[in-house]
Protein backbone atom coordinates (compact mmCIF):
# COMPACT_ATOMS: atom_id res chain seq x y z
CA UNK A 1 0.00 0.00 0.00
CA UNK A 2 2.69 2.33 0.91
CA UNK A 3 4.66 1.61 -2.42
CA UNK A 4 1.86 1.83 -4.38
CA UNK A 5 1.02 5.31 -3.52
CA UNK A 6 4.67 6.41 -3.51
CA UNK A 7 4.48 5.24 -7.61
CA UNK A 8 1.48 7.08 -8.05
CA UNK A 9 2.88 10.13 -6.76
CA UNK A 10 5.85 9.98 -8.39
CA UNK A 11 3.71 9.33 -11.96
CA UNK A 12 1.32 12.74 -11.13
CA UNK A 13 3.88 14.70 -10.18
CA UNK A 14 5.45 14.05 -13.39
CA UNK A 15 2.21 14.45 -15.19
CA UNK A 16 1.64 18.21 -13.18
CA UNK A 17 5.00 18.68 -14.32
CA UNK A 18 5.52 20.07 -11.17
CA UNK A 19 8.81 22.28 -10.07
CA UNK A 20 11.05 20.75 -7.53
CA UNK A 21 10.13 22.54 -4.47
CA UNK A 22 6.42 22.63 -5.16
CA UNK A 23 6.87 18.60 -5.55
CA UNK A 24 8.90 18.02 -2.37
CA UNK A 25 6.42 20.25 -0.63
CA UNK A 26 3.08 17.74 -2.01
CA UNK A 27 5.43 14.39 -0.87
CA UNK A 28 6.13 15.50 2.66
CA UNK A 29 2.62 16.58 3.51
CA UNK A 30 1.10 13.56 1.81
CA UNK A 31 4.20 11.11 3.68
CA UNK A 32 2.99 12.63 7.19
CA UNK A 33 -0.98 12.35 6.57
CA UNK A 34 -0.28 8.06 5.34
CA UNK A 35 2.32 8.31 8.54
CA UNK A 36 -0.41 9.70 10.91
CA UNK A 37 -3.00 7.33 9.58
CA UNK A 38 -1.14 4.38 10.15
CA UNK A 39 -0.07 5.09 13.73
CA UNK A 40 -3.90 6.91 14.31
CA UNK A 41 -4.99 4.03 16.66
CA UNK A 42 -0.93 3.30 18.17
CA UNK A 43 -0.14 5.69 20.72
CA UNK A 44 3.49 3.88 21.40
CA UNK A 45 4.03 4.64 17.78
CA UNK A 46 6.99 7.61 17.12
CA UNK A 47 4.19 10.87 17.00
CA UNK A 48 4.64 13.98 14.53
CA UNK A 49 2.51 16.31 16.70
CA UNK A 50 4.63 18.20 18.88
CA UNK A 51 7.80 17.58 16.62
CA UNK A 52 7.41 19.19 12.85
CA UNK A 53 6.68 22.68 13.16
CA UNK A 54 3.33 23.75 13.56
CA UNK A 55 1.38 20.68 14.20
CA UNK A 56 0.02 20.89 17.30
CA UNK A 57 -3.14 17.77 17.05
CA UNK A 58 -4.24 15.53 15.01
CA UNK A 59 -7.61 13.49 15.39
CA UNK A 60 -6.79 10.13 17.66
CA UNK A 61 -8.96 7.26 17.98
CA UNK A 62 -11.55 7.42 20.29
CA UNK A 63 -11.38 4.32 22.93
CA UNK A 64 -13.15 1.29 22.68
CA UNK A 65 -14.12 1.56 19.28
CA UNK A 66 -12.51 -0.98 16.68
CA UNK A 67 -10.19 0.46 13.69
CA UNK A 68 -8.59 -0.54 10.43
CA UNK A 69 -5.22 1.25 10.09
CA UNK A 70 -4.80 0.49 6.78
CA UNK A 71 -8.34 2.04 6.13
CA UNK A 72 -7.48 5.14 8.11
CA UNK A 73 -4.17 5.81 6.09
CA UNK A 74 -5.98 5.55 2.81
CA UNK A 75 -8.72 8.00 3.82
CA UNK A 76 -6.15 10.07 5.15
CA UNK A 77 -3.67 10.04 2.32
CA UNK A 78 -6.26 10.56 -0.06
CA UNK A 79 -8.01 13.35 1.79
CA UNK A 80 -4.36 15.03 1.78
CA UNK A 81 -3.97 14.64 -2.26
CA UNK A 82 -7.52 15.71 -2.80
CA UNK A 83 -6.43 19.13 -1.78
CA UNK A 84 -3.39 19.11 -2.63
CA UNK A 85 -4.01 18.34 -6.02
CA UNK A 86 -7.56 20.32 -6.54
CA UNK A 87 -6.09 22.32 -9.52
CA UNK A 88 -4.62 19.11 -11.01
CA UNK A 89 -5.31 17.45 -14.10
CA UNK A 90 -8.67 15.92 -14.38
CA UNK A 91 -6.89 12.25 -14.98
CA UNK A 92 -4.58 13.38 -11.93
CA UNK A 93 -7.61 13.38 -9.48
CA UNK A 94 -9.08 10.22 -11.57
CA UNK A 95 -5.85 8.23 -10.79
CA UNK A 96 -5.72 9.50 -7.00
CA UNK A 97 -9.54 8.88 -6.72
CA UNK A 98 -8.73 5.31 -7.98
CA UNK A 99 -6.17 4.10 -6.08
CA UNK A 100 -7.66 5.23 -3.17
CA UNK A 101 -11.21 2.76 -3.85
CA UNK A 102 -8.78 0.04 -4.89
CA UNK A 103 -6.85 0.04 -1.61
CA UNK A 104 -10.10 0.59 0.35
CA UNK A 105 -11.92 -2.63 -1.55
CA UNK A 106 -8.80 -4.91 -1.39
CA UNK A 107 -8.74 -4.09 2.25
CA UNK A 108 -12.89 -4.47 2.63
CA UNK A 109 -12.13 -7.81 0.94
CA UNK A 110 -10.12 -9.20 3.71
CA UNK A 111 -13.08 -9.07 5.98
CA UNK A 112 -13.18 -5.69 7.22
CA UNK A 113 -16.86 -5.15 8.49
CA UNK A 114 -18.75 -2.43 7.19
CA UNK A 115 -19.06 -0.28 10.67
CA UNK A 116 -14.89 -0.86 11.21
CA UNK A 117 -14.60 0.82 7.69
CA UNK A 118 -17.01 3.67 8.08
CA UNK A 119 -14.74 4.38 11.68
CA UNK A 120 -11.76 4.44 9.81
CA UNK A 121 -12.24 6.32 6.91
CA UNK A 122 -14.32 9.17 9.26
CA UNK A 123 -11.39 9.36 11.11
CA UNK A 124 -8.87 9.01 8.49
CA UNK A 125 -11.11 11.72 6.61
CA UNK A 126 -10.75 13.85 9.92
CA UNK A 127 -6.78 13.11 9.58
CA UNK A 128 -6.57 14.52 6.48
CA UNK A 129 -8.39 17.40 6.85
CA UNK A 130 -6.29 18.60 9.75
CA UNK A 131 -2.64 17.85 7.65
CA UNK A 132 -4.40 19.86 5.27
CA UNK A 133 -5.26 22.98 7.63
CA UNK A 134 -1.49 22.57 8.80
CA UNK A 135 -0.67 22.83 5.51
CA UNK A 136 -1.94 26.05 5.07
CA UNK A 137 0.57 27.31 7.41
CA UNK A 138 3.38 27.03 5.84
CA UNK A 139 3.46 30.67 3.69
CA UNK A 140 3.15 28.63 0.72
CA UNK A 141 -0.26 30.24 -0.17
CA UNK A 142 1.09 33.50 0.98
CA UNK A 143 3.84 33.60 -2.21
CA UNK A 144 1.12 32.52 -5.16
CA UNK A 145 1.01 35.06 -7.67
CA UNK A 146 3.80 36.74 -6.42
CA UNK A 147 5.83 38.67 -8.66
CA UNK A 148 9.32 38.72 -8.59
CA UNK A 149 12.32 40.68 -10.13
CA UNK A 150 15.76 39.70 -10.27
CA UNK A 151 18.54 42.15 -9.01
CA UNK A 152 20.78 43.25 -11.50
CA UNK A 153 24.42 43.64 -11.78
CA UNK A 154 28.10 41.91 -12.07
CA UNK A 155 28.28 38.41 -10.87
CA UNK A 156 24.15 37.70 -10.74
CA UNK A 157 22.23 35.35 -11.86
CA UNK A 158 20.63 35.42 -15.10
CA UNK A 159 18.08 32.98 -16.93
CA UNK A 160 20.09 33.23 -20.35
CA UNK A 161 19.13 29.19 -21.71
CA UNK A 162 18.00 30.19 -25.34
CA UNK A 163 14.82 28.12 -25.78
CA UNK A 164 16.40 26.23 -28.67
CA UNK A 165 17.81 24.01 -26.16
CA UNK A 166 14.05 22.82 -24.98
CA UNK A 167 12.55 20.62 -27.21
CA UNK A 168 8.75 21.33 -25.86
CA UNK A 169 6.01 18.84 -27.33
CA UNK A 170 2.32 18.64 -26.97
CA UNK A 171 0.57 16.45 -25.69
CA UNK A 172 -3.19 15.85 -27.47
CA UNK A 173 -6.24 15.74 -24.83
CA UNK A 174 -7.92 13.49 -27.24
CA UNK A 175 -5.40 11.11 -28.29
CA UNK A 176 -2.21 9.70 -28.20
CA UNK A 177 -0.24 11.79 -30.55
CA UNK A 178 2.88 13.75 -29.42
CA UNK A 179 3.64 16.43 -31.50
CA UNK A 180 6.01 19.36 -31.43
CA UNK A 181 5.08 22.30 -30.37
CA UNK A 182 7.34 24.66 -32.45
CA UNK A 183 8.39 22.82 -35.44
CA UNK A 184 10.81 25.58 -36.11
CA UNK A 185 12.68 25.02 -32.75
CA UNK A 186 16.05 23.28 -34.43
CA UNK A 187 18.31 21.28 -32.12
CA UNK A 188 21.77 20.12 -32.71
CA UNK A 189 21.76 16.16 -33.23
CA UNK A 190 23.02 14.37 -30.23
CA UNK A 191 22.68 17.40 -27.49
CA UNK A 192 18.91 16.82 -26.54
CA UNK A 193 18.80 15.01 -23.54
CA UNK A 194 15.97 14.41 -20.94
CA UNK A 195 16.54 17.79 -19.11
CA UNK A 196 15.27 19.59 -22.21
CA UNK A 197 12.28 17.64 -23.19
CA UNK A 198 9.27 19.01 -21.60
CA UNK A 199 5.76 17.82 -22.18
CA UNK A 200 3.44 20.67 -22.93
CA UNK A 201 0.21 18.68 -21.40
CA UNK A 202 -2.78 20.74 -21.68
CA UNK A 203 -3.41 22.73 -18.22
CA UNK A 204 -6.12 25.26 -17.31
CA UNK A 205 -4.81 28.86 -16.81
CA UNK A 206 -4.32 30.33 -13.83
CA UNK A 207 -3.35 27.72 -11.42
CA UNK A 208 -1.15 29.17 -8.92
CA UNK A 209 -0.97 25.85 -6.15
CA UNK A 210 0.30 23.64 -9.08
CA UNK A 211 2.49 25.65 -11.62
CA UNK A 212 4.40 24.04 -14.38
CA UNK A 213 7.66 23.93 -14.38
CA UNK A 214 8.93 26.86 -16.54
CA UNK A 215 12.27 26.25 -17.97
CA UNK A 216 12.09 29.81 -19.42
CA UNK A 217 11.67 31.68 -15.98
CA UNK A 218 12.10 31.47 -12.50
CA UNK A 219 11.54 29.13 -10.08
CA UNK A 220 9.53 29.89 -6.85
CA UNK A 221 12.02 32.48 -5.66
CA UNK A 222 10.31 32.82 -2.50
CA UNK A 223 10.37 29.15 -1.50
CA UNK A 224 12.97 30.19 0.97
CA UNK A 225 10.48 31.63 3.34
CA UNK A 226 8.29 28.68 3.83
CA UNK A 227 7.53 27.18 7.17
CA UNK A 228 10.15 24.47 7.13
CA UNK A 229 8.99 21.04 8.98
CA UNK A 230 11.90 20.16 11.18
CA UNK A 231 14.32 22.87 10.89
CA UNK A 232 13.65 25.83 13.30
CA UNK A 233 14.75 28.24 10.55
CA UNK A 234 15.70 28.07 6.71
CA UNK A 235 19.45 28.84 7.73
CA UNK A 236 19.51 26.51 10.67
CA UNK A 237 22.29 25.03 9.01
CA UNK A 238 24.78 27.84 8.31
CA UNK A 239 26.62 27.99 4.98
CA UNK A 240 29.91 30.19 3.75
CA UNK A 241 29.46 32.52 1.53
CA UNK A 242 30.37 31.82 -2.60
CA UNK A 243 33.65 32.62 -3.79
CA UNK A 244 34.07 36.34 -4.87
CA UNK A 245 32.69 37.19 -7.87
CA UNK A 246 35.79 38.44 -10.36
CA UNK A 247 36.46 38.03 -14.19
CA UNK A 248 40.10 38.22 -13.18
CA UNK A 249 41.78 34.77 -13.93
CA UNK A 250 43.82 33.08 -10.81
CA UNK A 251 40.58 34.26 -8.45
CA UNK A 252 38.78 31.01 -6.86
CA UNK A 253 35.29 31.86 -8.98
CA UNK A 254 37.36 32.01 -11.96
CA UNK A 255 39.70 29.05 -11.59
CA UNK A 256 36.31 26.94 -10.10
CA UNK A 257 34.71 27.93 -13.77
CA UNK A 258 37.75 27.11 -15.53
CA UNK A 259 37.78 23.95 -14.19
CA UNK A 260 33.99 23.60 -14.66
CA UNK A 261 34.88 24.60 -18.52
CA UNK A 262 37.62 22.23 -18.94
CA UNK A 263 35.73 19.29 -17.01
CA UNK A 264 33.12 19.35 -19.54
CA UNK A 265 35.85 19.58 -22.80
CA UNK A 266 36.61 15.90 -22.04
CA UNK A 267 33.61 14.85 -20.74
CA UNK A 268 33.80 10.97 -20.46
CA UNK A 269 30.87 8.70 -21.97
CA UNK A 270 30.37 7.49 -18.47
CA UNK A 271 30.28 10.89 -17.18
CA UNK A 272 27.70 12.17 -19.35
CA UNK A 273 25.53 9.58 -18.21
CA UNK A 274 25.65 10.60 -15.04
CA UNK A 275 24.90 13.36 -15.05
CA UNK A 276 21.80 12.47 -17.37
CA UNK A 277 20.84 10.29 -14.96
CA UNK A 278 20.36 12.48 -11.84
CA UNK A 279 18.90 15.09 -14.55
CA UNK A 280 15.78 14.40 -12.69
CA UNK A 281 14.23 17.63 -14.68
CA UNK A 282 10.97 18.83 -13.17
CA UNK A 283 8.37 18.58 -16.05
CA UNK A 284 9.69 15.13 -17.09
CA UNK A 285 10.39 13.29 -14.12
CA UNK A 286 9.60 13.23 -10.63
CA UNK A 287 12.00 15.61 -9.82
CA UNK A 288 15.02 15.23 -7.40
CA UNK A 289 12.40 14.39 -4.46
CA UNK A 290 10.74 12.00 -6.57
CA UNK A 291 13.57 10.18 -7.33
CA UNK A 292 14.84 9.34 -3.71
CA UNK A 293 11.38 8.95 -2.60
CA UNK A 294 11.41 6.32 -5.76
CA UNK A 295 14.66 4.45 -4.00
CA UNK A 296 13.43 4.46 -0.50
CA UNK A 297 10.26 3.04 -1.65
CA UNK A 298 12.17 -0.09 -3.10
CA UNK A 299 14.12 -0.80 0.12
CA UNK A 300 10.81 -1.04 1.76
CA UNK A 301 10.08 -3.41 -0.76
CA UNK A 302 13.26 -5.32 -0.27
CA UNK A 303 13.64 -5.13 3.40
CA UNK A 304 9.96 -6.55 3.61
CA UNK A 305 9.52 -3.45 5.91
CA UNK A 306 6.05 -3.40 7.93
CA UNK A 307 3.43 -0.83 6.77
CA UNK A 308 4.32 1.35 9.93
CA UNK A 309 8.10 0.96 9.49
CA UNK A 310 7.80 1.75 5.36
CA UNK A 311 5.79 5.01 6.49
CA UNK A 312 8.11 6.15 8.59
CA UNK A 313 10.91 5.83 6.20
CA UNK A 314 8.67 7.63 3.56
CA UNK A 315 8.21 10.45 6.31
CA UNK A 316 11.50 10.46 7.66
CA UNK A 317 12.94 10.84 3.83
CA UNK A 318 10.28 13.43 2.70
CA UNK A 319 10.67 15.85 5.51
CA UNK A 320 14.35 15.75 4.98
CA UNK A 321 13.85 16.77 1.14
CA UNK A 322 11.40 19.10 1.78
CA UNK A 323 13.64 21.39 4.39
CA UNK A 324 16.33 20.65 2.28
CA UNK A 325 14.73 22.24 -0.77
CA UNK A 326 13.80 25.44 1.82
CA UNK A 327 17.34 25.81 3.00
CA UNK A 328 18.91 25.86 -0.37
CA UNK A 329 16.18 27.80 -2.28
CA UNK A 330 16.94 30.06 0.33
CA UNK A 331 20.57 30.72 0.02
CA UNK A 332 19.86 30.76 -3.62
CA UNK A 333 17.68 33.90 -3.75
CA UNK A 334 19.32 35.75 -0.71
CA UNK A 335 22.56 35.29 -2.93
CA UNK A 336 21.68 35.43 -6.66
CA UNK A 337 25.22 33.89 -7.48
CA UNK A 338 25.90 33.61 -11.92
CA UNK A 339 25.72 30.52 -13.13
CA UNK A 340 28.72 29.01 -14.92
CA UNK A 341 27.02 29.30 -18.81
CA UNK A 342 26.92 32.74 -18.35
CA UNK A 343 30.30 33.11 -16.84
CA UNK A 344 31.89 31.09 -19.34
CA UNK A 345 30.75 32.24 -22.06
CA UNK A 346 31.29 35.78 -20.99
CA UNK A 347 34.96 35.46 -20.14
CA UNK A 348 36.60 31.99 -21.82
CA UNK A 349 34.37 30.46 -24.45
CA UNK A 350 31.19 32.62 -26.38
CA UNK A 351 29.72 29.49 -28.05
CA UNK A 352 29.67 26.84 -24.84
CA UNK A 353 26.99 25.12 -23.67
CA UNK A 354 27.26 23.04 -20.54
CA UNK A 355 26.10 19.31 -21.24
CA UNK A 356 22.45 19.43 -19.64
CA UNK A 357 20.07 23.14 -20.21
CA UNK A 358 20.78 25.07 -16.95
CA UNK A 359 17.49 25.15 -14.56
CA UNK A 360 15.69 28.36 -14.27
CA UNK A 361 17.32 29.83 -10.30
CA UNK A 362 20.63 31.08 -8.95
CA UNK A 363 23.54 28.37 -8.45
CA UNK A 364 24.99 28.77 -5.30
CA UNK A 365 24.25 26.32 -3.46
CA UNK A 366 23.75 23.28 -5.37
CA UNK A 367 20.24 22.19 -4.94
CA UNK A 368 20.59 18.25 -5.89
CA UNK A 369 23.81 18.23 -3.72
CA UNK A 370 21.76 19.45 -0.49
CA UNK A 371 18.31 17.07 -1.21
CA UNK A 372 20.39 14.17 -2.11
CA UNK A 373 22.62 14.46 1.36
CA UNK A 374 19.99 15.38 3.00
CA UNK A 375 17.58 12.49 1.76
CA UNK A 376 20.65 9.84 2.09
CA UNK A 377 21.37 10.63 5.37
CA UNK A 378 18.02 10.45 6.74
CA UNK A 379 17.37 7.11 4.84
CA UNK A 380 21.13 6.03 6.45
CA UNK A 381 19.49 6.78 10.14
CA UNK A 382 16.15 4.76 9.35
CA UNK A 383 17.16 1.97 7.27
CA UNK A 384 21.37 1.71 8.04
CA UNK A 385 24.41 2.04 5.27
CA UNK A 386 23.40 -0.64 2.77
CA UNK A 387 24.46 -1.28 -1.23
CA UNK A 388 21.24 -1.11 -2.99
CA UNK A 389 20.42 -0.52 -7.10
CA UNK A 390 18.26 2.26 -8.62
CA UNK A 391 15.74 1.42 -10.87
CA UNK A 392 13.81 4.76 -10.90
CA UNK A 393 15.03 6.14 -14.40
CA UNK A 394 14.53 2.80 -16.49
CA UNK A 395 11.69 4.74 -18.42
CA UNK A 396 14.03 7.59 -19.26
CA UNK A 397 15.93 4.66 -20.64
CA UNK A 398 18.96 4.35 -18.04
CA UNK A 399 20.07 1.16 -16.76
CA UNK A 400 19.63 0.24 -13.25
CA UNK A 401 22.38 1.74 -11.01
CA UNK A 402 24.33 0.39 -8.42
CA UNK A 403 25.47 1.79 -5.34
CA UNK A 404 27.79 0.73 -2.37
CA UNK A 405 25.42 3.40 -0.03
CA UNK A 406 23.40 5.94 0.47
CA UNK A 407 25.80 8.73 0.95
CA UNK A 408 27.68 7.11 -1.98
CA UNK A 409 24.51 7.86 -4.41
CA UNK A 410 24.09 11.27 -2.86
CA UNK A 411 27.83 12.20 -3.96
CA UNK A 412 27.55 10.90 -7.18
CA UNK A 413 24.04 13.23 -7.72
CA UNK A 414 26.41 16.59 -6.80
CA UNK A 415 29.10 15.86 -9.28
CA UNK A 416 26.83 15.15 -11.95
CA UNK A 417 25.82 18.73 -11.51
CA UNK A 418 29.63 19.85 -12.31
CA UNK A 419 29.44 17.10 -15.36
CA UNK A 420 26.59 19.00 -16.47
CA UNK A 421 27.83 22.00 -16.69
CA UNK A 422 25.58 23.45 -14.38
CA UNK A 423 27.31 23.99 -11.09
CA UNK A 424 30.63 25.37 -9.71
CA UNK A 425 32.47 22.93 -7.78
CA UNK A 426 31.84 25.01 -4.54
CA UNK A 427 28.51 25.15 -4.85
CA UNK A 428 28.14 21.02 -4.95
CA UNK A 429 30.70 20.92 -1.69
CA UNK A 430 29.39 23.12 0.07
CA UNK A 431 25.51 21.80 -1.31
CA UNK A 432 26.50 18.29 0.52
CA UNK A 433 27.67 19.89 3.61
CA UNK A 434 24.77 22.04 3.92
CA UNK A 435 22.58 18.77 3.43
CA UNK A 436 24.41 16.94 5.77
CA UNK A 437 23.87 19.15 8.38
CA UNK A 438 20.09 19.36 7.76
CA UNK A 439 19.91 15.01 7.70
CA UNK A 440 21.65 15.64 11.52
CA UNK A 441 18.87 18.22 12.36
CA UNK A 442 15.85 16.19 11.54
CA UNK A 443 17.70 12.91 12.63
CA UNK A 444 17.94 14.96 16.16
CA UNK A 445 14.29 16.41 15.95
CA UNK A 446 12.65 12.96 14.79
CA UNK A 447 14.58 11.07 16.83
CA UNK A 448 14.97 8.93 13.54
CA UNK A 449 16.64 5.65 14.08
CA UNK A 450 17.12 1.88 12.35
CA UNK A 451 13.50 0.67 11.70
CA UNK A 452 14.60 -2.33 12.16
Amino acid sequence: MISEWERALYGVVRAERLSPPVASRVFAYASAGLYSGLVATKPAATPLVGTLNGLDSLPRATAGMTYDPTLIAVAAEHTVLDSLFTEGLPTTRATLSRLADSLARARKALGVGSDVAKQSTDLGQRIGLAIVSWSHGDGFDSTRGKTYVAPVGPGLWVNDDPATVFATQSLSGASQAVTPSNPANALKAGTVDDRSLILDRPKRPGRKTLPAANMAGVTEPYWGYNRPFALHSWNDCPAPMPPAFSLKPGTPLYDEARSVYETSKALTPSQRETALYWADNGGETGTPAGHWLSIASQMVTERHLSAEQAAWVMVATSVALNDAFISAWGYKFRLNLIRPRTFIRETMDSTWEPAIPTPPFPEYLSGHSTISAAAAGAMTDVLGPQPFEDSTSIPLGHAVRKFGSFREAAIEAGMSRIYGGIHFPSGNVEGRKLGDCIASKVQTRMKLKPVS
